[in-house]
């Protein structure tokens, strides 16, 4: 068993996108920061850094960038240093892993590990940390295997493991390796980007290194791996994280079919399984059945209700007789009795539906 510890390597971690796809929760919290599995998301994402070594970790942040700090300070609390650099304009991937680079350390041939703000992943980063290092790589990126890589852009490699081309989405995928988010680069590569410029390094910066001949690599694995982007995905990842088919040190409890955070109350004939977390002070009243989803602080599922595979903002209420499935409930909002609510729906925040204002079924 090699070492699994990476004494003083830094990181940088994108976390500056808008995430539109998961308003209207984003409307008030950037993504990264969304409660998953009971603590903000890139908690699991520090963590997991922690474990394999990482010291020190540069948020390069955007939207919403004033309300990261405050979230996880100095990174003491998680045995860190983190320090943060703000795009004023979105430089894209490339110019945001730029930009942050003025705040590392590292030495020109030092690697830095870059980390997507949105991705759940059980890969194992000290090997691939190891396997660039041995290889003296430009850059090492992990892939995952996929089974439609049809939705990705696909990444097919060599029996050597380098990397030979980046291919947009495409019906009939080369490969079903896909681009997971996770990259090493050795600090001079960082270094070479323009500063200050729009960039992205899936589009120009690794395709640009391959045509230069330069060597980037891929660590495929099929491990646990998870873009949390959409609302489907997201409340996937935290029912994941509950449940323990990922495992992360920052879960504030043992895994379970739920997870009630401090001050939560479950009614003692309410059904709450699957992977659901009760926020804290959040209610489940009698007879209600909640499974898979998120509640954030401060909910109330009244009686006889049903949630299914949901989101629920904060201080949101889902009141009597009423079936929630695959939905999004923005913070504050009221869903009234008697509503049907499925998949794909989302609730504006402080919106309240009066009594079976919406329905799916005919029956009364």
């Amino acid at each position: 068993m090699m070492e699994s510890s990476l004494p003083d390597l830094e990181a940088i971690l994108l976390v500056g996108g808008q995430g539109t796809r998961l308003r209207p929760l984003t409307l008030g919290t950037p993504k990264p920061l969304l409660p998953t599995a009971g603590v903000p998301f890139l908690a699991h994402q520090l963590a997991r850094a922690r474990s394999f070594g990482v010291r020190r970790i540069v948020f390069a942040t955007s939207y919403k960038a004033s309300m990261f700090e405050p979230a996880f300070g100095d990174g003491a609390a998680f045995g860190l240093s983190l320090s943060y650099m703000t795009e004023e304009t979105p430089l894209g991937t490339g110019g945001a892993i730029r930009n942050a680079a003025e705040a590392l350390t590292a030495g020109p041939s030092d690697p830095v590990l870059v980390l997507n703000g949105d991705i759940l992943s059980g890969h194992d980063i000290g090997e691939q940390v190891r396997l660039h290092r041995a290889r003296q790589a430009a850059v090492t990126l992990h892939l995952t295997e996929v089974d439609d890589p049809s939705r990705f852009g696909c990444v097919p490699t060599d029996d050597d493991g380098r990397v030979t081309a980046f291919l947009e989405k495409t019906p009939e995928p080369v490969t079903n390796r896909i681009n997971a988010g996770c990259y090493v680069f050795t600090r001079s590569v960082i270094d070479s980007i323009p500063k200050d410029e729009v960039v992205s390094v899936e589009r120009q910066t690794f395709p640009g290194l391959i045509e230069a001949g330069e060597l980037v690599l891929g660590y495929a694995t099929r491990t646990y791996w998870l873009d949390v982007g959409t609302p489907a995905a997201f409340v996937q990842g935290s029912r994941d994280l509950v449940l323990g088919r990922l495992d992360s040190p920052a879960v504030p409890g043992p895994a379970g079919e739920f997870l009630a955070l401090p001050g939560a109350v479950v009614a003692p004939t309410a059904k709450v399984e699957g992977g659901t977390t009760v926020g804290a002070r959040a209610v489940v009243e009698a007879g209600a059945i909640v499974t898979g989803s998120v509640l954030s602080d401060d909910c109330v599922i009244e009686t006889g209700a049903e949630v299914t595979d949901s989101v629920l903002g904060k201080g949101a209420r889902v009141c009597a007789g009423t079936v929630v499935r695959g939905a999004v409930i923005g913070d504050g909002a009221v869903v009234g009795p008697g509503n049907e609510l499925q998949d794909g729906v989302r609730v504006w925040p402080g919106i309240e539906l009066p009594e079976r204002a919406l329905r799916y079924s005919s029956d009364v």
